[in-house]
């Protein structure tokens, strides 16, 4: 504060408020009949979220507006421009906003206000300036309901996109699930067929006995066969390939795969080769072969079907759907569930590198609200690559934060735009492919629960930086 006697309220001295100076005398009249001036010593003149009851105008002094951020003062504003103005401004708008401080004042060195009691002031713009209000009013509704329809849009958008990954990625073992089954079928036939020829007793007991203990020795190594490499595999089919074909089994090209797939070799058709007569080796051959193709079939069936739950319940973890708000999550499993859920529209041409710190402890979040950020910045990172590059998801920790990195090697970021990439409704994207609300979104999602969001951009590297803090912000309950 300047110092010197407090000024009394007068119509000339609310004339020089950039404010009031185009009302007449009796409106200047009417403010100082219902207005007052205050002095404030130095600290705080209201808190965000108390019931909003004063309107104020800066007659001398210096102002500092801050709002919540998590558990954070975050300053807005500093000014000492004389006529500025804060506290209960949406009055006029009466219940159908809520009457509160939308964010926190204070006075650093003490000040001086004009103050006019909510109700009064909603009274005199009701009474003085109708057509404004009207329009006020209009801008502000209409502003918010605009947000809101574009948020549903956005989010409406994003799950048809995600839809639709799932559905391809579901559809792949789904497809083989049912192509198994078709060939396990024919080949259970097959083996009743063969049940058939050792009923007639073409197989000796003793031999058969044997035959059964090299099946059952068949479906162990089928459960652990090694994984060659494409050179390896070619040769042990030319290897089984040849044996066969020596042996008079017909079909002997197409059964080396199959037996190669399983991890057996020529050893093992050696054996089976010593334990039966030769002429019923082809037989006990194609016998042994539909045990091992069943078992291969059940072995891709059971593969399928576990991927078909695999994603089922990475599309469970991502939606959170049968969650509380805020749970204790690894933050791991959350960006996991989201690679998943986006692997359709990432595709073949991006490389995804996994740098997590697994020493990270699992941290109390709106699980579901911050997969939707994970979403908006891997989309935009493999948008900015245009399909092709490196996408980097890294963790690590931040002092009391856990810090969650979104890399891609895209062309960046130009200078003029990183400053409003937050701003809502701006998108870099060409009309009608972007609402330009979702890193507005993911901003107001890790603000809420207290973090914030860098980013730092040039050709070939543009790194997103989420922090969230690594305990639940006060007040705050979760499971």
């Amino acid at each position: 504060m300047s110092g010197g006697a407090v000024p009394v309220c007068s119509p000339d001295l609310l004339r020089t408020l950039f404010l009031f100076e185009k009302l007449d005398d009796d409106q200047l009249d009417e403010l100082c009949r219902v207005g007052r001036i205050e002095t404030v010593e130095p600290g705080p003149v209201y808190r965000e979220g108390e019931p909003a009851t004063c309107f104020y105008v800066l007659l001398d002094g210096t102002v500092v507006l801050t709002v919540l951020s998590g558990t954070r003062e975050v300053e807005m504003s500093r000014t000492s421009h004389r006529g500025s103005y804060a506290g209960a401004w949406t009055a006029y708008m009466g219940d159908r906003v809520p009457q509160v401080y939308s964010g926190s004042m204070m006075v650093p060195e003490g000040a001086t206000f004009f103050v006019l009691d909510a109700g009064d002031f909603a009274r005199l713009m009701a009474d003085w300036f109708p057509m404004a209000l009207h329009l006020l009013e209009g801008l502000f509704f209409g502003n918010r309901n605009a947000r809101e329809i574009l948020d549903q849009r956005e989010r409406l958008l994003a799950l048809g996109s995600l839809s639709a990954g799932l559905t391809h990625e579901l559809n792949n073992p789904a497809a083989a699930a049912v192509r198994a089954t078709s060939e396990l079928r024919d080949r259970v036939v097959k083996m009743r067929h063969k049940l058939g020829l050792i009923a007639s007793g073409a197989y000796d007991p003793a031999v058969l006995h044997l035959l059964i203990g090299i099946q059952e020795d068949a479906v162990g190594v089928v459960a652990s066969a090694p994984t060659l490499s494409p050179l390896e595999e070619s040769d042990r089919e030319d290897e089984l390939g040849a044996w066969l074909e020596n042996h008079g089994i017909a079909g002997a090209w197409t059964l080396a795969p199959t037996f190669v797939q399983a991890g057996l070799d020529v050893a093992w058709l050696e054996r089976v080769a010593s334990t039966v007569d030769p002429e019923i080796l082809a037989s006990a051959v194609g016998w042994l072969a539909h045990t091992i193709e069943t078992e291969l079939l059940m072995n891709e069936i059971t593969e399928s079907t576990s991927r078909i739950t695999n994603l089922v319940g990475a599309a469970k973890q991502y939606s959170q759907l049968d969650r509380a708000p805020v749970q204790v999550s690894d933050v791991h499993d959350l960006l996991d569930s989201t690679l998943v859920m986006l692997s359709g529209k990432i595709g073949t041409g991006v490389e995804v590198v996994k740098d997590y710190d697994r020493t990270l402890p699992p941290i109390p979040v709106h699980a579901a609200e911050l997969n939707q950020v994970w979403t908006n910045l891997v989309d935009n990172a493999v948008g900015a690559m245009d399909g092709r590059g490196t996408l980097t998801v890294r963790t690590r920790p931040d002092g009391d934060r856990l810090a969650v990195v979104i890399e891609d090697t895209g062309p960046g970021i130009p200078d003029d735009l990183r400053g409003r990439i937050f701003e809502p409704f701006f998108t870099t994207k060409p009309v009608g492919e972007g609402t330009g609300l979702g890193l507005d979104i993911s901003w107001r999602i890790v603000d809420r629960h207290g973090g914030d969001i860098r980013v730092e951009s040039r050709p070939g590297k543009t790194e997103f930086v989420v922090r969230v803090p690594l305990t639940a912000p006060e007040g705050e309950e979760h499971d």
